[in-house]
């Protein structure tokens, strides 16, 4: 029973601590929503993730403040990600949509906003550097006023990262991308890495669950090798695949509205794999994505 623990934190290149598991909401609304803020806190999370996409800043700050009230935390012992809809693009524009999600959150802050970027700024598909340096620098005024305490960005490749780092005056705190054992980033997450910027890994866990693909990948969540690394700890193959993230230096946003998946989740810090044990998870590695646009 993971109640009663809390996740520890890594530390950003602002100074700034964050939780190193987060609460995916993605899909989740209403009182649903409400109740998996809830349960998540009791369980642990101090770490919850969403976005103007998502439809729920609403519902999850119903849950913040319910949370607040019942004494489990206080504002500052919470750790709430959000993300800027990529149209929200002006320098003007990031600081009024990010004070219109603060208001639906209930908040006076969040601690990290991030760029979230589904579209492209180039009639040829391509991202608009004009834009992103912009919209950048709201992002920055957004931090300096203490309307997000970090910012960063979602879905960015290491010559983007590199352009807002030399163009901007505060570098990305976060790269928020697609990770998982079919899909590992190795050289993207490497680069981050020697950029000094945190990665939170979206789909954590891939194909272990069934995204009704009749080609998934492995590996499954009965998969051999992953069942005898789970069984030497004690643990399942979806806490092996959490706990492989975090060995890399990443932070999974993992997401349930199950009480009981949730308590799991966050049961992983009592072991570490060995270097030999995420190689065995990198190994799985066949660059197949499970992200669809209109699922995070």
């Amino acid at each position: 029973m993971a109640s009663g623990t809390t996740a520890p934190t890594f530390e950003l290149n602002d100074g700034n601590q964050i939780p190193v598991i987060a609460l995916g909401t993605n899909k989740i609304e209403g009182e649903e929503m409400r109740l998996n803020v809830n349960d998540a806190v009791e369980v642990g999370f101090r770490h919850i993730d969403t976005a103007f996409l998502y439809n729920n800043e609403e519902d999850i700050g119903k849950g913040i403040n319910d949370v607040i009230e019942k004494g489990l935390v206080k504002r500052e012992d919470l750790f709430i990600t959000t993300k800027l809809w990529y149209m929200k693009n002006g320098r003007d524009e990031v600081l009024s949509a990010l004070r219109e999600a603060l208001g639906r959150l209930g908040l006076e802050y969040v601690d990290l906003c991030l760029i979230h970027i589904v579209g492209f700024g180039n009639e040829d598909g391509s991202l608009s550097d004009e834009d992103i340096q912009e919209t950048w620098k709201g992002m920055e005024e957004a931090k300096n006023q203490d309307l997000a305490k970090s910012i960063g960005v979602w879905n960015f490749d290491t010559e983007q990262v590199k352009r807002v780092i030399e163009n901007g005056q505060i570098p990305p705190a976060v790269n928020q991308i697609e990770v998982h054992p079919a899909h590992t980033r190795e050289a993207l997450v490497s680069d981050m890495e020697e950029l000094g910027v945190r990665v939170i890994a979206y789909s954590p866990l891939g194909f272990l669950v069934d995204r009704g693909q009749e080609d998934a990948p492995a590996p499954h969540i009965d998969d051999p090798e992953l069942t005898e690394i789970a069984e030497k700890y004690g643990k399942t193959t979806t806490q092996v695949v959490l706990r492989y993230l975090i060995d890399r230096g990443t932070i999974p946003c993992t997401k349930s509205s199950q009480k009981e998946h949730l308590e799991k989740n966050i049961d992983i810090f009592d072991f570490s794999l060995t270097p030999e044990e995420v190689a065995i998870v990198n190994k799985f590695n066949v660059d197949k994505t499970v992200f669809n646009p209109e699922d995070d």
